[in-house]
Parts: C-alpha cells; sequence; structure tokens
C-alpha cells in the first residue's frame, strides 16, 4: 500500500467540459483536437495515443478547493468518457518515464520545495517531501511542458 493518494481531477469537472465545451469555473471555451502529444489526460492519468484519440483542451485550477488564491492553467481529458484514475493505484505508468517536476507545497499555496526527477529518483523523492510535516500536497507537473499533471497527497490527507 502506497503512503499517498494519487489525485487526478474530479470526474465532475472532465464531464462538466465534455457536456458544455467550456471550463468549469472559467467559461473559456475548450478546444479538441486529435492529440499531438502524450498528455496525460488530467482525468484517467494515461497518456494520449498521439495521431488517434481526441482531446479536449480547457483551463484549469489546480488550486481550486485548497487555496483561495487561483493559478489557472491548460490541461487535457480525453474526448470521450473515461475513468478516473484510482486514487490508491500508486504513480501511474504511463508517466514514469516522462521528465517530472514536483511543487511541494505548504497551506497558503507557499511553494515548500521544487524537484526536477526522473523515473529513477521519483518514488524516493516523492516520500522525502511529503515526510516534511509542513508539506500538505505535491502538484506534478511535466518538466518540459510545465503543466500540471496531477496532486499528490498523504494517505490520510482529507482534501479536495
Amino acid at each position: 500500500m502506497n503512503a499517498y493518494r494519487t489525485i487526478a481531477i474530479p470526474t465532475t469537472t472532465a464531464e462538466a467540459v465534455r457536456a458544455t465545451l467550456k471550463s468549469p469555473r472559467y467559461g473559456h471555451p475548450a478546444h479538441l483536437d486529435v492529440a499531438t502529444g502524450y498528455g496525460p489526460c488530467r482525468h484517467c492519468l494515461r497518456a494520449f495515443q498521439i495521431g488517434k484519440e481526441r482531446r479536449l483542451l480547457f483551463t484549469h485550477d489546480p488550486f481550486e478547493g485548497l487555496e483561495p488564491l487561483p493559478l489557472p492553467g491548460p490541461i487535457f481529458v480525453h474526448a470521450e468518457a473515461c475513468g478516473r484514475y484510482p486514487e490508491t493505484a500508486g504513480f501511474p505508468e504511463d508517466l514514469r518515464s516522462h521528465a517530472l517536476t514536483l511543487n511541494a507545497y505548504a497551506r497558503g499555496r507557499r511553494l515548500r520545495a521544487q524537484e526536477y526527477v526522473e523515473s529513477d529518483t521519483l518514488e524516493a523523492t516523492m516520500t522525502r517531501l511529503l515526510e516534511d510535516p509542513v508539506v500538505a500536497y505535491i502538484h506534478v507537473r511535466d518538466t518540459k511542458a510545465g503543466c500540471y499533471d496531477l496532486r499528490l497527497e498523504r494517505r490520510e490527507a482529507a482534501t479536495g
């Protein structure tokens, strides 16, 4: 059993974007296209099949429900319904091979640490960051694209 939970975007968010073709909270139009990059889908946390799967690009605030100040940015979801990644399933295999940035935040959206990791340092770095009692959660971002992928929390955490 993992000491952390893997938090994908809520199903209600993905469903709202698919139904309205607008970003929840902001109302910006969502953009539909065939995947030209690996993604991942921020709901199922699987990499996109480039040239095959359709995806929706929309504005999302990864701090929504956690912090009062927003920091919106672009993310993708599958255009077709997909299952939400299970919180207790560990770190998504499709993302392990990517260069990732782990932003460890304390409450108040205060950046406590920022680590650049590859697959061989991922687990040890996540564990070390979550052992810091001041760290409330970690945002995992794609290092090359800079975009938000998912959130990690201690297993006992009950936020968002």
